[in-house]
């Protein structure tokens, strides 16, 4: 999931960004929703809204990540997502075609049968009575976290409860050394990362750097487990299960820095999201104060209006048509589900965070079909603890600054979100 070399850290001097420019003064042909410049100004909306009015599947020719096909309607999404056998996930779920010596093999971006034999080994550690055990840990450390917070005075929410909420979250699934446990932050933003000036990782180099290091750190921890009978952490999951215990070193690597990434920036992004959210609607930051059971619900709406991850890649296996258009076999085709999110024609005011929104959960954000989110109760539970402690103890987390975005079209989220809190009035 990085991009070429070709594009720049500094969007301003990048000749794809489209920072600053009007949507409807550019030709159709030339608007490239890959080029992270307008996400990371937050400036990406009414590209996404000239698309799905004007050309929903839309085919960029020219583009810093090469050719592809941008889908833009929730319906032709849905299309997409559940046709697995014409638009593969194989070889990778990133628009950026990955350089030999990256690709790395995980579950994602597979094809059944192997991916339902390898996500089926993963999928115990999120289930139902698994969730009811972690319950218990996640409450204990959102109260600690919060209640170390300091009250009244400027904090960065990114650094002090969203990371470190789901960088705690994280070490418990792998059952990491906790000491440790913000080596996985580290690696997870290294595995997205854009190499560049003035991001996490300068050169291609340093990101591929840190990601040995986090293959070898988990060989140690696998060959400890392998050894040992069978726990309920995620690396013993893989370690023991017939699908997985024999696994390339490289797929082991892909697989857990899908779990890494999936865990961390996903939830990571929709707590700070969630914030943001408020406090650019104000109303429904009272409705909430005035009844606490819309939490369930708001959630729902936090990860729709977020969407953490804007888009997934597939790559069609055939010659195909999508709405009219002629997609040839090999062709990227691009969803973005933060465009799905906002569609018109299937969602009520989408442009609105609304927290008693009905149908709330009738989002993209977790994907569809085969690939469809195997963690979403546990973003879901995360979110859900976070914000019912928080109303708990606060009467407002006040935004006092503007949010900084992270420079990437693919994780949709933030890297920095100063906020003051105030006690409740109790």
């Amino acid at each position: 999931m990085h991009m070429a070399d070709s594009l720049e850290a500094n969007p301003a001097r990048s000749k794809w960004s489209m920072v600053g420019k009007d949507p409807y003064s550019i030709p159709l042909e030339k608007i490239d929703l890959s080029h992270p410049g307008i996400w990371q100004a937050n400036e990406f909306i009414p590209f996404l809204k000239r698309l799905r009015d004007e050309d929903p599947v839309h085919y960029c020719p020219h583009s810093a990540v090469g050719p592809y096909w941008s889908v833009m309607k929730y319906k032709d999404i849905m299309e997409v997502d559940t046709s697995p056998e014409i638009y593969s996930s194989e070889p990778t779920i990133g628009i950026i075609d990955q350089f030999e010596e990256f690709t790395l093999p995980s579950f994602i971006a597979m094809d059944p049968p192997k991916h339902d034999e390898q996500r089926r080994i993963a999928q115990p550690v999120v289930a139902p009575a698994n969730l009811k055990n972690l319950e218990l840990i996640i409450r204990e450390r959102v109260c600690k976290i919060l209640d170390d917070l300091p009250v009244g005075s400027e904090l960065d929410w990114v650094k002090h409860v969203s990371i470190e909420l789901t960088t705690q979250m994280l070490a418990t699934l792998f059952d990491f050394p906790f000491e440790d446990r913000h080596k996985l932050t580290y690696w997870s933003d290294m595995t997205t990362a854009i190499p560049g000036r003035g991001g996490v990782a300068d050169t291609h180099e340093e990101r591929w750097a840190a990601i040995q290091e986090c293959l070898e750190y988990f060989q140690r921890l696998w060959d400890e487990r392998a050894k040992k009978s069978p726990g309920f952490d995620l690396v013993s999951m893989l370690a023991h299960g017939e699908a997985t215990k024999n696994m390339p070193p490289m797929e082991f690597l892909g697989n857990l820095l899908l779990l890494i990434v999936g865990g961390n920036d996903t939830t990571r992004n929709s707590m700070s999201g969630g914030v943001v959210a408020l406090n650019e609607n104000p109303t429904e930051y009272e409705k909430l104060r005035k009844n606490t059971d819309l939490i369930g619900n708001m959630v729902s709406e936090i990860i729709r209006w977020q969407t953490p991850l804007a888009h997934m890649r597939r790559t069609a296996t055939q010659d195909t048509t999508l709405r009219d258009k002629h997609i040839n076999a090999g062709d990227k085709v691009v969803m973005w589900y933060v465009s799905g999110n906002r569609d018109e024609d299937v969602l009520e005011r989408p442009n609105d965070f609304w927290i008693d929104r009905p149908n709330a959960r009738q989002h993209l954000s977790f994907g569809f079909g085969i690939h469809r989110c195997m963690g979403n109760r546990l973003a879901e539970m995360q979110l859900r603890i976070l914000w019912e402690e928080i109303m708990d103890r606060f009467e407002f987390i006040e935004v006092v600054g503007k949010p900084e975005r992270v420079y990437s079209s693919f994780v949709k989220g933030y890297t920095k979100l100063p906020v003051v809190i105030h006690r409740n009035k109790k």
